[in-house]
């Protein structure tokens, strides 16, 4: 059994080495970039993130201002909504009827106490 298992850490000796030999032959094989071409590559790739991000944010201003505004607009026409809906509710109707009467009524009686003091002095 010594001498599989020496067999074994041969062969698994062998299998390293020659994952390296590949990996080192592999990596010789790629088309590496020249300084230039890494420059103009790391440019572009700058430029078109700096573009992304000023479009991203001048979106992002443009909705949150629409947003806020509205909202806004949302919550007035909510706000005159009630207050109308309140305001044309039968029970306020019958209390501003009664008061326009009640005003009115009491515009005439008071006319009418004017009229006889005059009267009366005379």
């Amino acid at each position: 059994m010594a001498k599989k298992e020496a067999k074994a850490k041969k062969e698994n000796n062998k299998n390293k080495k020659s994952f390296f030999k590949d990996f080192k032959a592999e990596l010789k094989k790629v088309n590496w970039p020249t300084p230039k071409q890494l420059l103009n590559n790391t440019t572009a790739v700058v430029t078109i993130v700096i573009i992304t991000a000023v479009i991203v944010f001048v979106l992002d201003v443009v909705f949150e201002t629409l947003n806020k505004h509205g909202i806004e607009k949302i919550k007035e026409v909510i706000v005159t909504e009630n207050t109308t809906m309140e305001n044309t509710t039968p029970e306020n109707q019958e209390n501003e009827t009664d008061t326009e009467e009640t005003t009115e009524g009491e515009n005439t009686e008071v006319s009418n106490e004017e009229n006889n003091t005059e009267n009366k002095e005379e």
